[in-house]
């Protein structure tokens, strides 16, 4: 497999260090409010290239952490008149709960700052041990003009950043271009740790370098987010880690690009603010997992309620093919016959191309494309019928793909109610009564009311639309 490494600017082959297990870390949510789709966007990017790679037999090593201390969540609990650390439970469960409809797999590891607060200490003071940082008044900042390789992965020149900044009124800073490690505690109603400093807590970019030191070692092989933590997130994780070791921090870096609204960048005064869960209430999970893979990673995306109506609609492609393998094997009995292997033998193209697509530096948008002609293939292939184990290693093959991206795992419910039911059976009374004028009526009734029944020969097929 290839994926583009945002440090060298190209593609490269993503080899792991260990052939037994590779080592990926991804940036987490803050959890101070519930996960927007910005959010989303790499939690179901990075899930997708985890699953590929488990797909290709690669046992991989995945840490997603969670920001449980920053000055949002302190705000919030002022906010809700509860403590942080309620905020923050809140809004980790509420996490859980989004990214299972996303049908994002658990990491292997979730570790939480507030939990790591011992690593977080002994990791600053060894970068004070080596003279990388220094302390003032209870806060910790990093010497950056110490790193050489500070800009690196951004591509950022440390003179124009320089240029750019400004020492404020009272700023206790050596250098404008200093960043800080550990924050002193500034009133009592701040949560904070006792350190060698005083009571304070860890700076942002601090956290994600000892989680990932300690749960993933000190050289890892892919480290991952949205374009966004490239400056300065990723740049200070880089210089607190190679500053701390004077080792590679990580192999392979992976960014996906940003989502618009109707073209327009997300932003609450804006008013195209989306939260997950809010777009859950008209569209299921998988509808908006499918949206996100429909475009190459790195790439923009644009939400708009169009783009989510084709997303809902091709997605509805793939479950029509599979409600359909599902009723022959319901209905159907014995063995392949030799025109059936060879049209199932055929279909194998398919996975090839879905594999070369995936391993080009994960181009979902094609490995989709690549399902469809499967789809397609299928409906001929059975559209007369088929042999039960025809039907059944045809779904195999569909379930095969559409998992590695994490499609088609929820099973729709196609409940009847009573007055459908009842207009179902009128349906069926016409047509043996060869009344063909009221069996159309009713069944135009019914797609009207987002049910299609496919008269096949093994029996009626009820199918939303």
């Amino acid at each position: 497999m290839k994926i583009y490494n945002t440090m060298s600017r190209h593609k490269e082959e993503l080899i792991p260090q260990n052939p037994k297990v590779l080592t990926m870390y991804v940036c987490g949510p803050t959890v101070y409010n519930y996960i927007h789709i910005g959010n989303a966007r790499p939690f179901v990017v990075f899930d997708t290239m985890r699953k590929y790679l488990e797909y290709r037999g690669q046992k991989v090593k995945y840490v997603q952490n969670f920001t449980d201390v920053d000055d949002k969540i302190i705000n919030r609990a002022r906010e809700e008149g509860i403590t942080a650390m309620e905020v923050v439970d809140k809004y980790i469960q509420a996490y859980y709960e989004d990214a299972k409809a996303l049908n994002i797999t658990r990491a292997t590891v979730h570790p939480r700052v507030s939990e790591t607060i011992p690593d977080i200490i002994a990791f600053v003071q060894g970068l004070i041990d080596k003279g990388m940082a220094y302390e003032v008044n209870g806060d910790v900042y990093y010497r950056t003009r110490k790193f050489t390789g500070y800009g690196k992965l951004s591509g950022q020149n440390i003179d124009d950043l320089e240029a750019g900044a400004r020492i404020q009124v009272g700023d206790i800073k050596e250098d404008p271009l200093d960043f800080a490690l550990w924050k002193a505690r500034k009133s009592e109603d701040e949560i904070a740790w006792e350190s060698p400093w005083g009571m304070g807590r860890p700076g942002w970019h601090i956290e994600c370098s000892a989680m990932s030191k300690k749960y993933l070692g000190t050289t890892i092989d892919l480290h991952a987010g949205g374009e966004d933590l490239q400056f300065p997130h990723h740049e200070n994780e880089i210089a607190q880690s190679e500053g701390l070791s004077g080792q590679t921090f990580s192999r392979y870096w992976m960014h996906n690009g940003f989502i618009t609204v109707n073209n327009e960048k997300m932003s609450k005064s804006a008013g195209n603010f989306f939260l997950v869960r809010d777009i859950l209430k008209e569209y299921d999970g998988e509808v908006l997992r499918f949206f996100l893979l429909s475009a190459q990673y790195r790439g923009p995306v644009n939400f708009s309620r169009e783009l989510m109506e084709q997303a809902k609609a091709g997605l509805e492609r793939m479950r029509n093919c599979k409600a359909s393998l599902k009723h022959m094997i319901n209905t159907q009995t014995g063995a392949m016959t030799e025109d059936e292997a060879k049209k199932l033998e055929a279909l194998g193209v398919h996975k090839e191309h879905f594999i070369a697509f995936m391993d080009d530096d994960l181009n979902t948008a094609d490995a989709i494309s690549a399902i469809f002609e499967l789809v397609k293939d299928i409906n001929t292939a059975i559209a007369g019928g088929c042999s039960r184990e025809f039907a059944e290693k045809a779904l195999a093959l569909l379930t095969e793909l559409t998992g590695v991206l994490g499609l088609l795992i929820q099973e729709p419910k196609v409940e009847v109610e009573p007055e459908i039911q009842a207009l179902i059976d009128a349906r069926q009374a016409a047509r043996k009564e060869k009344n063909w004028a009221e069996a159309d009526r009713i069944r135009d009734e019914l797609a009207a009311k987002g049910i299609q029944l496919k008269d096949t020969p093994q029996g009626v097929q009820i199918v939303r639309i």
